[in-house]
């Protein structure tokens, strides 16, 4: 399987190696200063970006989000990170079974942005990471899960303009990462909901999930299925009376 990923790669025709040349190519023109920023938002700051998006989502469902919305968006928050995680493991055998070679290895003429990485390359941990954390928060929250898809999408091109990663694995990353978190969410929610749900009934750690300015009381009547009580005099009444 190796030898096979390496002759493919090889290959100049192959549209996935033109890719890389043509991204990666830019940074050759770019300044040093550009390409040492490129480096760490690639290495480092989309997942600390990703990870405060997460913060700012938890502290505006908790503020503003009724009492059932609050519960269902904090375990979607949780499920997000966790299914990172999941992802992550699972490439763990799809690496190993790949066993495709960074492109420096079998590519010369790239720009690599970051040195010392000898493990392989298909499928991106971080783009693999980036996007299931996305597609977990687009679960929890959709304007917060837009900016994290977004961002997710710079990760991936980050990886490639640093000369660490072929387009394909990128794109393989998002498909594992975009699989998982929505695959097994509802699994995920369905054993989150009832934990997060009791916390909020806690009195110590209920304002994790919903704050006190977000206003007393727990959902709606309607919300459970209770039908509001019939006050005398309305209509209804007086006609039950007159039949």
């Amino acid at each position: 399987m190796a030898g096979l990923a390496a002759t493919v790669a090889a290959n100049g025709s192959n549209p996935d190696v033109g890719l890389l040349y043509d991204i990666n190519g830019l940074a050759k023109d770019a300044p040093e200063w550009f390409d040492r920023t490129m480096e760490f938002v690639g290495e480092y700051g989309i997942m600390l970006a990703l990870v405060l998006v997460v913060l700012w989502c938890w502290w505006s469902v908790r503020r503003r989000g009724s009492a059932d919305d609050s519960v269902s968006a904090v375990a979607g928050l949780i499920w997000a990170p966790l299914a990172a995680g999941v992802a992550l493991l699972i490439n763990i055998p799809i690496r190993g079974f790949v066993e495709r070679p960074r492109p420096f290895v079998n590519h010369t003429g790239l720009e690599v942005l970051v040195d010392g990485k000898t493990d392989y390359s298909f499928v991106s941990d971080h783009a693999t990471m980036a996007m299931a954390i996305a597609a977990g928060l687009f679960v929890a929250h959709r304007g917060f899960g837009l900016a994290a898809l977004a961002l997710a999408m710079a990760e991936g091109f980050c990886r490639v303009y640093m000369g660490v990663h072929y387009p394909t694995d990128v794109v393989g990353g998002f498909a594992l990462g975009t699989a998982v978190a929505l695959l097994l969410a509802p699994l995920a929610l369905a054993l989150l909901t009832p934990l997060v749900s009791a916390v909020a009934g806690s009195g110590r750690f209920g304002r994790l999930v919903r704050s006190r300015k977000a206003g007393a009381g727990g959902p709606s009547p309607e919300a459970v299925g209770i039908p509001e009580p019939r006050t005398a005099g309305t209509g209804d009444d007086e006609s039950d009376l007159a039949a």
